[in-house]
C-alpha cells in the first residue's frame, strides 16, 4: 500500500518539512543498495556521506565520503549524524538485530537535526510466514514512534538484480518453484525514487510500495533472457534441503533459517505487488526486466550466440 505525494509548492513544503536537502547520510552505503542510492544522490548533486565498518573506508563509494559506524552497538552513529539533512537507513540483509538498530537510528536522528529519514523496508513487511519481514515492520513502527512525519518508508518488492549475474552466467538455480509469480522490482528505480526522497520536501509521513512493471515466473525470466541475450539459459529449482546444505550451510545460522521461511512463502505464492504507486513517483513506466537484463548484457558484453532455453519441468512444493 502506498499513499499518494500531496501537491505542494516548493518554498511551502520546504518551510512545512523544514528540509533543506544536500547532505545526505547513506546508513549501509558500501553495499549493491546503498551504492545505487549514493550513486543517485550523486548525480542530482547532492553531498553524500556512507557510513561504512571502521577500517573499511575504501569501500565507500566513489564521489562519497565514508563515516565509520558500527551498527551493531551505534558506536559512531552521532558524529555521522553531524551536521546531515537527511538519511537513508538500510540495515544489512536479514540481520536479527534491526529492531535494535532502527531503535539507536530513531533516538540518535529524533535528537538530531536531521529533517528526514528514508527508511527500506520491503514490501509486505507484516507476512507472518517470514521471520525478517516481520523485524521490518516493527522496525518501521519504531522509527516511526520516534521520528513521526520526518519519516518516508519505501517498501521495495525483489530485485531484478538478485537473479541478474546468474541469467548472465547462463543458468539459474533457486530452491523454490520455477512457477512462483514476482513483480520484481530495478534497483536503478528504488535508488532513483530514495533520493528524490531524500533531496524533495513534501513527502513526510509517506509509505510507498516499490514494485517493478511486470508479473513473471522465474521460468519466465529466463525465457525473457534468452530473448534478449541470444543464447542459453538454464532455469532449475533444487529443493529447499539442498539449498541449505549447499549455498546457505556458509551462512550464519540465523540467516540461513530467514532465507529458508522466505524462500517457502516464494515457493507458496511468489512476492507481488501494485506497480502503480512506483510509477507515479517515477513520472514513467518503471524498468522491465528485459530492460535490465539488455542494459546489464550491453555493458559486460555477453549477448549473442544461439537463443535456447533449458528448463526444468513444472516443480512440486519445496519444503524446508
Amino acid at each position: 500500500m502506498a499513499s499518494s505525494p500531496q501537491p505542494t509548492s516548493g518554498d511551502d513544503a520546504a518551510d512545512r518539512d523544514g528540509l533543506r536537502p544536500g547532505r545526505v547520510l547513506v546508513v549501509g552505503g558500501s553495499g549493491k543498495t546503498g551504492r545505487a542510492v549514493a550513486g543517485a544522490l550523486l548525480r542530482r548533486g547532492a553531498r553524500v556521506q556512507v557510513t561504512v565498518r571502521p577500517g573499511r573506508e575504501g569501500t565507500a563509494p566513489h564521489g562519497s565520503t565514508p563515516v565509520p559506524l558500527d551498527l551493531d552497538d551505534g558506536a559512531g552513529l552521532g558524529a555521522a549524524l553531524r551536521d546531515v539533512d537527511a538519511v537513508y537507513h538500510l540495515a544489512p540483509n536479514v540481520h536479527p538485530g534491526e529492531v535494535g538498530m532502527a531503535h539507536r537510528v530513531a533516538e540518535a536522528a529524533g535528537s538530531s537535526g536531521v529533517r528526514r529519514v528514508v527508511f527500506h523496508s520491503v514490501l509486505h513487511p507484516n507476512d507472518p510466514r517470514m521471520p525478517h519481514h516481520l523485524r521490518k515492520a516493527e522496525a518501521e513502527s519504531v522509527l516511526r514512534d520516534r521520528i513521526g512525519d520526518r519519516l518516508v518508508v519505501l517498501r521495495p518488492a525483489a530485485y531484478h538484480q538478485n537473479l541478474l549475474d546468474a541469467v548472465l552466467t547462463g543458468a539459474v538455480t533457486v530452491p523454490y518453484s520455477l512457477d512462483a509469480r514476482f513483480t520484481n522490482v530495478d534497483l536503478g528505480d528504488v535508488a532513483e525514487v530514495a533520493a528524490g526522497m531524500l533531496l524533495s520536501p513534501g513527502h513526510g509521513g509517506e509509505v510507498h510500495d516499490l514494485v517493478g512493471p511486470e508479473e513473471m515466473t522465474t521460468r519466465e525470466m529466463a525465457r525473457t533472457a534468452v530473448d534478449v541475450l541470444g543464447r542459453e539459459v538454464r532455469a532449475r529449482s533444487i529443493p529447499l534441503a539442498q539449498w541449505s546444505a549447499g549455498p546457505g550451510a556458509a551462512l550464519p545460522t540465523a540467516a540461513r533459517t530467514a532465507l529458508e521461511a522466505m524462500f517457502a512463502a516464494y515457493d507458496e505464492d511468489g512476492l507481488t505487488g501494485d506497480p502503480r504507486p512506483l510509477a507515479d513517483l517515477l513520472g514513467r513506466r518503471p524498468t522491465s526486466w528485459a530492460e535490465t537484463v539488455r542494459r546489464a548484457a550491453t555493458t559486460s558484453g555477453t549477448a549473442g550466440g544461439p537463443a535456447t532455453l533449458a528448463v526444468d519441468p513444472p516443480t512440486p512444493r519445496s519444503t524446508p
